[in-house]
């Protein structure tokens, strides 16, 4: 198991709605621990295993859930 952390900006992050979507999208992945969403800097904080999840699946999610990361 190697827990890493995944930092990532999202443009479409207006508002704490916008937050809460974004956390339900990640928590449901498996392997996902915590996330953290800020606001006025638009930045998503994944706290993952990345032998179960990948930098790649948690942008591919964040584009499902209708939010383009980087």
């Amino acid at each position: 198991m190697s827990n890493i952390q995944t930092k990532l900006m999202a443009e479409g992050i207006t508002c704490d709605g916008c937050a809460n979507s974004i956390k339900k999208a990640l928590g449901r992945l498996e392997g996902v621990g915590n996330v953290e969403v800020d606001v006025p800097s638009k930045t998503i904080t994944v706290e993952h295993d990345d032998s179960r999840v990948s930098r790649e699946t948690v942008v591919e999610t964040l584009e499902k859930a209708g939010f383009e990361a980087s």
